[in-house]
């Protein structure tokens, strides 16, 4: 292993690591579902999965920015990943238990992504303009793999068999993670941490964490419910499965390509463009719901609702936090989402079944226009132009 080169490991981990967040995100609900929970129990159950997004990054931040230790941290959150999915078959099938499990769970989780930016971001050094996209994308090709491949095993064995898949490859992803080393070029151990408080006040970054909210805010309803949704539209799991992979496959283009954005418009501009798209992406999903065509197409909008958004969140945070902040700073991005998945996914179960899930969605794609209120805070120059 240790003759791999590190885009290689590090492009592995994402790998191994979105293999899960691909098994889990599009078939936990319907797990859940298959396990005799209610439409409401689901929304909470998904939302206390993201939770501890409010406090946990932070903990984790703090922790690693004090001690420089980012990979050990990624390590031991795997362990502990892995070590939930065994215990599922041990504990009750209630609310309350499966409703700890998750706390638990996503305290780990959450410590995982956030540093493992910023350890690629590190090891990547001066080039992370350049190779970022490219090793990134290989979380992207392991989201599909997960979403695909397990929603053609679930054709053949039952849901109730999903945390076995999860076991599996959260096992996979510990392992792999012995493979990077922390990054050399990463600040140690900090006695005295720098604030990071005048670096929010600045309207750029204010305004990117505000936005970034309201966007994840109204995916919320397509993280937690997609897959009942086109369910109860009669997609089968393979269907369901493929559309998910539709998403993923346009952010891996967009991560290719994203230069043609970059060199073409401003800030202001590639973020209201982001805005537009998943508005409209949302919308189509509620009012087409059965048609696979449209659901394709509303799919290959994630490429702005994630992909690209993504992208120019990690060059914000990276220009203006220091390397010493970075671990806060990542954390913080990972709370927004935390913050605007949880609102979202509480509300989306709490009004599912007494509005529809196809008013959720177009609910939840006009709530994208909140989102313009903020871009004047964004600079009017390109990302490749110098400021």
């Amino acid at each position: 292993m240790q003759a791999l080169p590190i885009k290689t490991k590090l492009g592995g981990f994402y790998f191994f690591y979105y293999a899960i967040v691909g098994t889990f995100m599009p078939y936990w609900s319907l797990y859940l579902q298959d396990q005799g929970f209610s439409f409401l129990e689901i929304g909470w159950l998904s939302a206390i999965a993201i939770m501890t997004r409010f406090f946990a990054p932070f903990i984790w931040g703090w922790v690693a920015d004090k001690t420089g230790k980012r990979m050990l941290l990624v390590r031991i959150a795997t362990w502990m990943e892995a070590s939930i999915w065994f215990l599922i078959f041990i504990i009750p099938n209630n609310f309350q238990s499966i409703a700890l499990l998750m706390l638990i769970f996503s305290f780990f989780q959450n410590a995982i992504l956030a540093q493992f930016e910023g350890v690629t971001l590190f090891w990547l050094g001066e080039k992370r303009n350049e190779l970022y996209g490219k090793v990134r994308k290989w979380g992207s090709i392991g989201f599909i793999v997960g979403v695909f491949f397990i929603g053609l095993i679930l054709e053949i064995i039952d849901i109730q068999y999903l945390p076995i898949l999860l076991l599996s490859i959260s096992f996979l992803a510990f392992l792999w993670s012995f493979t990077v080393k922390e990054p050399k070029g990463a600040p140690k151990a900090q006695k005295t941490l720098e604030s990071i408080i005048p670096v929010l006040k600045q309207p750029v970054v204010k305004a990117i964490f505000l936005i970034e909210f309201i966007m994840l805010f109204a995916q919320a309803p397509f993280y937690s419910f997609y897959s009942n949704y086109l369910q109860s539209s009669g997609f089968s799991t393979t269907a369901t499965g493929f559309l998910w992979s539709t998403g993923v496959i346009a952010e891996i283009m967009m991560f290719a390509y994203a230069s043609f954005f970059l060199n073409r418009f401003t800030w202001r501009q590639l973020v209201a463009i982001c805005l537009w798209m998943t508005g409209l992406r949302f919308l189509i999903v509620g009012l087409f719901p059965e048609s696979f065509v449209l659901q394709f197409l509303s799919q290959t909008m994630h490429a702005f609702s994630f992909g690209l958004f993504h992208l120019l969140a990690m060059r914000i945070i990276f220009e203006h936090f220091s390397a010493g902040q970075q671990g806060r700073a990542q954390a913080l991005y990972s709370t927004m989402w935390g913050l605007g998945v949880a609102s979202g996914s509480v509300l989306a179960g709490q009004y599912w079944e007494l509005i529809s899930g196809s008013y959720i969605f177009i609910i939840a794609g006009a709530s994208t226009l909140i989102g313009f209120i903020f871009l004047s805070a964004l600079p009017n120059l390109k990302p490749t132009e110098a400021r």
